[in-house]
């Protein structure tokens, strides 16, 4: 009897030994997820993703391996991002990072006061409520922008050393973004006013539109076209060279992968270089830095990029000294 009793306490000892790795596993950490939220596509997105993962890498962070991602698109369709935001938050992420501009960050700012939200905008984020200042974001909101109050009337001047015989340049703008679509009309004006180009504001919300203000600029004979900064049209890049082209419309666009597309020319800033820092923002958060103590860093590199071969197709001569000042010819 005595042998039989201590073989089961033996017997419960190799058990509960037995038991002591898989309790272990159970309590570990599980790995932090971020969210993405996006106003664009995948599609649009993919070839941008390299460089977010690039930044998250420096501070020793892999997808898959010890960090997680939720990825949300709302396919060019702001209306679509609260909802998307709302839905990470009831997943509990640790930290959500946004693309796309103020409109995307936005929406996450408003699903949560607690969760870490880091953004990419082209607008000013003091001025859209984003965050206190530069220096001291405050509260749970940090990022990148690409913003500059030269940049818009800069696209301008240098369509305009293109075509300066255009008797009306039409500017692109997306009302479904007021804030940003009011900035850039108003700095278009001031900037035409005072070189004394006439130029159109023309609304596009929707592929649809987009059509629709093509066929009102050709109404209207414009010599050139300025596509504004907002993600729906970076969604619909290959729609808007598409109908450029066709048209024979010599357009300038905000982001080199339009220039590098088959578009005439480009001013602005490289998205990968922005959503790296992105990245790179995201794991010092999740090293345990607070949001609102780091500053929101202002990209001040913008380049130019000219198609000399689309210039070739249109016709165009292009000037030797804007020649001279691009950081990239496409030929």
């Amino acid at each position: 009897m005595a042998s039989y009793i201590a073989r089961r306490k033996f017997l419960a000892t190799l058990g509960g030994a037995a038991a002591w790795p898989l309790a272990a596993h159970a309590q570990q950490p599980a790995m932090p997820v971020i969210g993405f939220l996006s106003i664009r596509s995948s599609d649009t997105d993919a070839q941008f993703l390299v460089s977010f993962r690039q930044g998250l890498s420096e501070h020793g962070l892999a997808e898959g391996r010890n960090v997680a991602v939720e990825y949300r698109y709302a396919q060019g369709q702001p209306d679509r991002l609260p909802s998307l935001a709302a839905d990470l938050v009831r997943r509990q992420v640790a930290i959500i990072v946004t693309t796309g501009g103020a409109q995307a960050a936005l929406a996450a700012k408003a699903a949560t006061t607690a969760i870490p939200i880091v953004f990419t905008t082209g607008s000013d984020p003091v001025r859209e409520g984003l965050v206190q200042s530069f220096n001291r974001p405050g509260g749970n909101l940090t990022g990148v922008t690409t913003w500059h109050n030269e940049a818009a009337p800069k696209r301008l001047g240098l369509l305009r050393e293109i075509l300066p015989n255009a008797a009306i340049i039409v500017v692109l703008v997306n009302p479904n973004d007021p804030s940003g679509a009011d900035t850039e009309t108003n700095l278009m004006r001031a900037a035409a006013r005072s070189i004394g180009q006439r130029v159109e504001i023309l609304q596009a919300g929707t592929a649809r539109e987009i059509d629709a203000a093509f066929a009102k600029l050709i109404d209207m004979k414009a010599g050139g076209l300025v596509i504004a900064n907002h993600a729906l049209f970076a969604t619909q890049a290959q729609q808007l060279i598409a109908l450029a082209t066709r048209h024979a419309i010599p357009t300038l666009y905000w982001r080199r992968e339009f220039a590098e597309a088959g578009g005439l020319m480009s001013y602005g800033s490289r998205l990968g270089d922005d959503i790296r820092v992105v990245g790179v923002y995201a794991g010092r958060i999740l090293k345990g830095e607070k949001p609102g103590d780091l500053p929101v860093q202002q990209q001040t590199k913008f380049l130019l990029v000219i198609n000399l071969k689309t210039a070739k197709a249109l016709g165009l001569q292009i000037p030797d000294r804007l020649l001279a000042l691009a950081d990239e010819v496409i030929e």
